[in-house]
């Protein structure tokens, strides 16, 4: 078999790994959600929306990393490599910007959060602060 085909196959497999990725971060997303909203464990929707955009950035990493295969192994010429380019900027965008959503702050907060003590990410089992405050404070 020759070398260009043999990436190529490779890169559509990859492309299935990163479809495969999203629609089982997606369906993972709703089981984990349906979960928390029947048993009441906490914030659903915050929850949901960082697992669902952990899923499609693993799928677009995936798909980028195809994306790269195939056109710099394959057919690299200058029109390819402009598209890939084109590709990977929007993907690249798609990524940065579920990661925003999926932290919470922006990239270069994070020193500035670590210092002041408030980087770590927030927690699901926190409660909204105009929740009513527990029954029994002395065992929280």
């Amino acid at each position: 078999m020759e070398f260009g085909a043999v990436i190529t196959q490779v890169g559509e497999f990859i492309d299935v790994l990163g479809v495969v990725a999203i629609v089982l971060g997606v369906l993972y997303a709703l089981a984990d959600a349906a979960i928390r909203r029947i048993r009441n464990l906490g914030p659903v929707y915050t929850r949901f929306r960082r697992v669902l955009g952990r899923g499609i950035l693993i799928g677009l990493e995936l798909l980028v990393a195809a994306d790269i295969i195939r056109t710099v192994a394959v057919t690299p010429t200058i029109e390819s490599v402009a598209v890939l380019g084109l590709i990977v900027l929007i993907r690249t965008f798609l990524s940065w910007s579920l990661a925003v959503e999926i932290s919470g702050h922006w990239p270069w907060q994070r020193s500035r959060l670590a210092a002041s003590g408030d980087g770590s990410p927030p927690q699901d089992d926190a409660q909204p602060a105009d929740a009513a405050p527990p029954a029994n404070p002395e065992r929280v």
